[in-house]
């Protein structure tokens, strides 16, 4: 037999360890009754050398005698590893049945945990194979591919329909979600425990694209990926229509991921990735015509500038190394690490203004903060109270427009989906327009000096420049035109008119000196 070849999808140092491993090997079954036996008889009895293993069978309410020969199995206790056998109550489908399968390796302490079929569609002969990447530290999830190893091109024994619709959807799902997995839909995999944890597998699907949801989840959470080649399919033979029906489904779910990463909407089934630094979906967007780019043609070399939600201080910190400015910045979590400013105040923006003398700085920031606040119209009376005895201070901000065009669209039909970034956040509690946010500011004192529409960030959203630099154009176009339908963003800059108080003082001044 030819030995399969393997491909890594993140490649780590080897962290290989001695401990003995718990090792659960979840056969979910249904209808199984002809082939169970060999399945379970085909486990190698040389794992117990490296692992200490369990077997738990799943009958997902099977109609034939699946759950009596796996009890006679079990009562004979003919099998060189403990078995226990649990029965649905319902059918949970082929998906239904994994999650059941997961929760008991995770409740009961197992490090690792296989995949077989109780239909023998796999060799229980290969897990070894399957197991040995789980031994480093390095690995994460074992994905078997029957488009590795020498028969790949046209694995010996799979159907040439099967094998080119294996092919285009792998090739699609690897297209969307910017990976390289030679396959997707092979249900021979094996998983750390400890990694199925930071999954929300429980969210996902009963049905048979389960497989491809847990492959988007690991991908998203940034989790590592071994492929290893194994035998083509040799199970039952599925029906066309369920084929298509199948296809469809994952292509759904792949383009549902892949719109979820373009902050249309959030799905909590692929809300997995992990930011690898404070603040991180606040990135500072300096490559292209963003928010960022604007303000910073604003503000004059040396200024004192406040930043009120200055978000890790990345944007503050850049004002002070490129413009010689002056900032202090506050936000509610503490300044990144390895950033420094002027000062730094640690405070609530919810609670009222921080405790700084607003009126002795050039320039108030809010860069997106506007929408985060419980009562922005209190605040911004505040904020004009505190800037409208000289005059001086103006206020620079920033937030997305509701009526953006996509929103719009989404809202025809039917759609208003928050997300974890963009527009329709999680957490803003407040939404605005061009008008609406003007009226907010100028109903309280303020006189909005300058209206700017600013672009969709579409360099974060694909990976083709020509194609970003392509949209970003198009998109600065339209607003000339349109800048209510087609800002993505919304920029603004108020100044406070005086005060009664402050002209009363001025005018009895005023009177003082000509008397």
């Amino acid at each position: 037999m030819n030995e399969a070849r393997d491909r890594d999808l993140q490649v780590s140092p080897e962290n290989t360890t001695g401990a003995r491993q718990r090792l659960l090997l979840l056969v979910v079954a249904f209808n199984a009754e002809n082939t169970i036996r060999n399945v379970l008889h085909g486990i190698p009895a040389a794992l117990a050398e490296e692992y200490d293993v369990e077997i738990l069978v799943i009958d997902d309410a099977s109609i034939d005698a699946t759950f009596d020969r796996t009890n006679t199995l079990e009562e004979a206790g003919s099998l060189p590893f403990p078995l226990r056998l649990l029965v649905n109550a319902r059918e949970q489908g082929y998906g239904g049945t994994q999650k059941l399968g997961y929760r008991y390796a995770i409740e009961n302490g197992f490090d690792l945990v296989a995949l077989l079929h109780g239909d023998g569609a796999y060799d229980p002969a290969r897990l070894p194979e399957m197991l040995a990447p789980l031994r480093s530290a390095a690995t994460d999830a074992v994905l078997g591919s029957r488009m590795l190893g020498p028969d790949g091109r046209r694995p010996r024994g799979m159907p040439l329909y099967k094998t080119l619709g294996t092919r285009v959807l792998s090739r699609f799902q690897n297209r969307i979600l910017r990976t390289q997995l030679s396959e997707w839909h092979c249900g021979y995999r094996a998983f750390r425990v400890d990694a199925l944890e930071k999954l929300p597998f429980e969210l996902n699907t009963n049905e048979l694209h389960f497989d491809t949801e847990v492959i988007i989840q690991l991908v998203f959470a940034g989790l590592r990926i071994q492929e290893v080649g194994i035998p083509p399919y040799h199970g039952r033979d599925i029906r066309i229509l369920t084929g298509l029906r199948y296809a469809r489904d994952v292509m759904r779910a792949v383009l549902r991921a892949r719109v979820q990463e373009m902050m249309l909407f959030h799905d909590p089934r692929f809300d997995c990735r992990v930011d690898s630094r404070e603040n991180a979906h606040y990135q500072l967007k300096l490559d292209f015509d963003s928010t960022h780019t604007r303000v910073l043609t604003l503000i004059e070399p040396g200024s004192r500038i406040l930043e009120l939600g200055c978000a890790g201080g990345y944007f503050a910190s850049l004002l002070e190394t490129e413009l010689g400015c002056k900032v202090t910045g506050v936000d509610t979590e503490p300044l990144a690490q390895g950033v420094t400013l002027d000062r730094f105040v640690q405070w609530n923006l919810d609670d009222g203004l921080p405790p700084v003398d607003i009126s002795s700085y050039d320039l108030v920031v809010m860069l997106d903060v506007i929408e985060h606040l419980l009562r922005p119209e209190a605040f911004v009376s505040a904020l004009h109270a505190a800037t409208s005895t000289e005059s001086r201070t103006c206020v620079v901000m920033t937030t997305g427009n509701i009526a953006f065009v996509l929103q719009r669209l989404m809202l025809l039909l039917g759609q208003f989906n928050y997300g974890k970034r963009g527009i329709l956040d999680l957490t803003h509690t407040r939404l605005f327009t061009f008008g609406t946010l003007a009226r907010l500011f100028e109903q309280r004192g303020f006189q909005v000096i300058r209206q700017e529409g600013v672009p969709a960030p579409f360099p974060l959203a694909t990976r083709s420049r020509r194609i970003a630099r392509a949209l970003l154009t198009l998109n600065r176009f339209a607003i000339v035109p349109m800048r209510r339908l087609f800002s993505y963003q919304m920029l603004m800059v108020m100044r406070p008119r005086r005060s009664l108080d402050s002209l009363l003082r001025e005018a009895e001044q005023a009177t003082a000196l000509r008397q």
